[in-house]
């Protein structure tokens, strides 16, 4: 029997009448944009991330230019970020004309390699966004020291690492900023997009929310220039639903990770991800690593088990960059890595039968593509 990848029915239906009375409710009330369910979750993320101000938006690409745009970032700027992630960390960069400096990634965790940051800093660069990759931490301690020592401004990247800690701390409590995503499948996934910033800076908080408003909060009074990216009524209304379970969710993910991690000890030919000592892995991907990756994937299919590559290229490899000449020797894991990657399935619905089905199928074929 094939399994979801990722099962966002499973979730609905074990909430589904709170869901469908929440969407009822902003439908009789014609809340679409903003109002009392968008209020209501800025505030409750803010209490749940220990911060002071959340400026919720539309997604979580917006959330990372917002927060440069309210960082005073200009044409020529330079910005240093990981090697390894999504395109919006990287993408954003260039839409205010500043220019990504990429960093290799660490082989243990794939979060930026915190030791080979100083070498790319020049006198533009002006700040850093790390990226917390498949819901583990970076470094943060020793990135804040860096940017400390040379006056940069952080952005932590946070879209996949909701509730992930380092030494006791929560992701997005070390930046300036912090920038989350709410993507259909991310830990806390609305259903559609949506995203968040949080900060504990109240004037950087005011001026994210003005310029995400087309630059005024009161309607017709437009401070600046902005932009249109807001949370709509219904998907706030159904993160609302959905943030008091985000903390049982997290503890189910990292059982079902433990489970895997016993269950695939074995398995020849495979690298399991590893929880850094002092850091919480929230999982959002369960990544293994495997010589023969697309091999591996395709004798995995044919056993009903559906995998994810998670990310086909290095940012620094993408046709989009091809024009800063980067080499494979540049980004040495990175490269590496590329090709090796593999999501399996992991949720908080995962049932152990399903998990056990993977499980064996990896036995069964690691050995032949290893």
């Amino acid at each position: 029997m094939s399994i979801p990848f990722v099962d966002l029915h499973a979730q609905y239906l074990s909430l589904k009448d709170e869901i469908d009375g929440a969407i009822a409710r902003v439908i009789a009330a014609s809340s679409f944009v903003r109002g009392p369910d968008v209020e209501l979750f800025e505030s409750e993320y803010s209490a749940l991330m220990g911060a002071n101000h959340t400026v919720s938006c539309a997604n979580g690409t917006d959330a990372i230019y917002i927060a440069m745009k309210a960082l005073g970032i200009k044409p020529g700027d330079e910005v240093i970020t990981t090697a390894q992630s999504w395109i919006s960390t990287s993408e954003t960069i260039g839409q205010h004309g500043a220019k990504p400096i990429f960093v290799d990634i660490d082989p243990v965790t794939s979060t930026i390699d915190v030791s080979k940051i100083a070498e790319k800093i020049t006198s533009r660069t002006v700040g850093m966004i790390p990226v917390h990759l498949y819901g583990q931490m970076a470094d943060m301690p020793a990135i804040m020291a860096i940017a400390e020592k040379h006056g940069l401004w952080v952005i932590e990247d946070c879209a996949q690492a909701h509730l992930a800690t380092i030494d006791g701390r929560k992701a997005g409590s070390f930046g300036q900023i912090a920038t989350w995503s709410f993507y259909p499948g991310k830990n806390l996934g609305a259903m559609g997009d949506a995203g968040a910033i949080t900060t504990n800076d109240a004037a950087l908080a005011r001026h994210m929310a003005c310029f995400a408003r087309h630059g005024g909060l009161v309607k017709g009074d437009h401070e600046m220039e902005g932009i249109n990216s807001r949370l709509d009524g219904i998907q706030a209304a159904i993160l609302n639903v959905k943030l008091p379970h985000l903390a049982s969710w997290t503890e189910r993910r990292r059982a079902v990770a433990k489970r895997y991690d016993k269950l695939l000890a074995d398995v020849p030919g495979i690298v399991r991800p590893t929880e850094v000592a002092g850091r919480e892995h929230v999982y959002h991907l369960y990544v293994i690593e495997a010589h023969d990756r697309d091999g591996l994937a395709v004798a995995l299919k044919d056993r009903g088990v559906p995998t994810v590559v998670n990310y086909k290229r290095a940012l620094p490899f993408l046709p989009c960059y091809a024009h800063m000449g980067h080499r494979p020797e540049d980004f040495p894991v990175a490269h590496r890595l590329q090709g090796r990657i593999l999501s399996l399935p992991i949720y908080a619905e995962l049932t152990v039968a399903q998990q056990d089905q993977v499980a064996a199928a990896l036995h069964e074929v690691a050995a032949a593509v290893a």
